[in-house]
């Protein structure tokens, strides 16, 4: 198949046709020709004035799959992710059976081979994610496994989490951490602050997650290995990881959308679909996320596409599970939040700083090269609606809202998807 790409803005700064506009023509999954001018023939399908940087990365979706099917399988998490802009996406191991072996790792990587989007799984780092003893993360990493995390279930013990970090150190590999000590707002359901005393709900304090901070990047310190922390939402976990960073430990960190998007205020309707781990914090915090975003102390951006069936939704806020899907919104939410930050930083957080943060296959836009692709416009506008959602499940506050940015498709593996 020949696609031919008519006067697009290429954002790829290992690319010399970087912020240059070209005519880029693909042929059987690389880059043929790359100049000012390409003649169209009846043989090319064409797409004209879009922006196109190396495939965009998601680093914490949960795919469902084996076990929780019902929400979600790979199939539709991959057809969210093409949809979302996502040429490749890491996998939860919170399913049932947990991903905690050779084996497991193996059955995800040989499914989704034939999906429209490279599926990285994540290997559990404790057995059953239960916290109490270290997976076989050594046969997983040989096996496939892309970096080691108990998902949404948080490390609680220091110790476990010390011996983790000396494991990976000599394949070099990375631990990611939701941080929140569960200890401490145990029963808790939204932020603890004025808005959770008004609806009379629990909370849970910002020092959940930054102790836990405080704690891993001791950890990281003492064993000079790698920790990636995801969902921060908290002013002063980004001052933590700020110093950490200026000290030369091996930390870094990603944040959602929907932190950007939303705060606390945002609840007074009780609006289950907003109901998420880590809790969406107050307008200072999520202010303080924006900033740091447009200053680059944010690497990453990850979906934390948590699929959630309609019974798990529509009932009292109390008793409503955890998550929201999101793959499909991250880039238009992320623009929407912060429409000053330019295209260059928003290739970094979707794509550049992950495939080196996780030692993954960097690909280029030059000739002869081949093509990973993500094909979007920031300008253009985007809205989910129940008629272009692929996902399994529909638990999003984002459906019927208009917002900023459009992904018009992905060209990967040889193929190229497009947005309906």
């Amino acid at each position: 198949m020949k696609i031919l790409l008519k006067h697009a803005h290429i954002l790829d700064s290992n690319s010399p046709h970087n912020g240059s506009v070209k005519d880029v023509l693909i042929i059987d999954g690389f880059f043929e020709k790359i100049n000012d001018s390409i003649t169209a023939s009846d043989d090319m399908f064409q797409l004209f004035d879009v922006s196109v940087s190396p495939g965009w990365i998601d680093i914490f979706s949960h795919g469902c799959d084996p076990g929780i099917e019902y929400k979600e399988t790979l199939e539709t998490l991959a057809a969210s992710a093409a949809a979302g802009g996502f040429t490749t996406v890491f996998t939860l191991p919170n399913t049932n059976p947990v991903v905690q072996n050779k084996t497991q790792v193996e059955y995800i990587i040989q499914k989704s081979k034939t999906l429209a989007v490279h599926i990285q799984p994540l290997g559990a780092l404790t057995k059953n994610c239960e916290g109490k003893e270290l997976a076989e993360m050594y046969d997983m990493q040989n096996s496939g496994a892309i970096a080691f995390t108990d998902g949404i279930n948080p490390v609680q013990s220091a110790g476990l989490l010390m011996k983790a970090l000396e494991y990976v150190k000599p394949f070099n590999g990375t631990v990611i951490q939701v941080p929140r000590d569960k200890s401490i707002g145990e029963y808790g359901l939204i932020n603890e602050g004025i808005i959770s005393t008004r609806l009379g709900l629990p909370g849970i304090p910002a020092m959940a997650e930054e102790l836990m901070v405080a704690r891993d990047i001791k950890l990281v310190r003492y064993t000079n290995s790698k920790i990636h922390f995801t969902g921060i939402s908290t002013a002063k976990s980004l001052k933590y990881i700020q110093r950490a960073k200026e000290a030369g430990l091996k930390v870094t960190c990603s944040v959602t959308p929907y932190h950007l998007f939303f705060c606390d205020e945002d609840l007074q309707d009780y609006e289950t679909n907003l109901k998420v781990t880590p809790p969406l914090r107050t307008r200072k915090d999520m202010l303080a996320l924006r900033e740091a975003v447009k200053q680059g102390l944010v690497d990453c951006i990850a979906s934390h596409h948590i699929p959630q069936d309609w019974d798990s939704k529509t009932c009292e806020f109390e008793y409503a599970k955890i998550g929201m899907i999101g793959l499909q919104t991250s880039f238009s939410a992320v623009k929407t939040a912060i429409p000053e930050l330019d295209e260059n930083a928003l290739v970094k957080l979707f794509s550049a700083n992950a495939r080196e943060i996780f030692n993954l296959p960097k690909f280029f836009i030059k000739e002869k090269a081949e093509a990973d692709i993500t094909i979007f416009n920031a300008d253009d506008s985007y809205t989910l609606r129940k008629e272009n959602n692929e996902s399994k499940s529909a638990n999003s506050p984002f459906f019927n809202k208009q917002l900023r940015g459009k992904v018009i498709g992905i060209y990967t593996k040889g193929k190229l998807t497009l947005n309906k």
